[in-house]
């Protein structure tokens, strides 16, 4: 299922913009954000601050349990800094 993941990012996202590196994609937060939820139906799990310019994102596709973790930075940039398949969320409480 990542491979579609990278194919259907393939197809909205500028050339550009891909061709960065091999293992990362960046984009405008706001297109990245509409792709990650129109075309992959995913949703945001949580997120945290990195630093003060810095927020990650984790996104999952709760029918397929594909995941994407997402940097996105104060300039407005995106960037899918990792994926993967079988997601399975962890029930928070006492241990």
């Amino acid at each position: 299922m990542t491979r579609f993941i990278i194919f259907a990012l393939c197809l909205v996202l500028p050339a550009p913009l891909l061709a960065q590196t091999a293992d990362v994609t960046c984009d405008d937060q706001h297109r990245m954000t509409r792709t990650l939820t129109q075309v992959l139906g995913a949703e945001r799990q949580g997120m945290g601050l990195r630093d003060p310019e810095t927020m990650l994102e984790i996104w999952v596709t709760q029918s397929t349990g594909d995941w994407v973790i997402v940097q996105s930075y104060a300039n407005g940039t995106a960037c899918i800094i990792a994926m993967g398949e079988h997601w399975d969320a962890v029930a928070s409480g006492p241990a």
